[in-house]
């Protein structure tokens, strides 16, 4: 079986999903309207949408089930 490779992140998952976003977006702005501009600001939305779920499962204001 081949080892896996382990890495460290050193950055929150809302940071990078913020950048990953951010980078998705300039991608989208330098192409013209199309599918392929359609399908970058999709997958940015989807990045921005997992960084504010993961911020609200992290909060404190979230109570566990009783």
């Amino acid at each position: 079986m081949p080892k896996r490779l382990r890495i460290k992140q050193t950055d929150q998952l809302e940071d990078r999903l913020a950048e990953t976003a951010k980078r998705l977006r300039e991608e989208a702005a330098k192409l013209k309207p199309g599918a392929a501009r359609d399908e970058l600001l999709r997958r940015a939305n989807q990045a921005e949408v997992g960084a504010h779920m993961s911020e609200w499962l992290r909060s404190a204001g979230l109570q566990p089930p009783r």
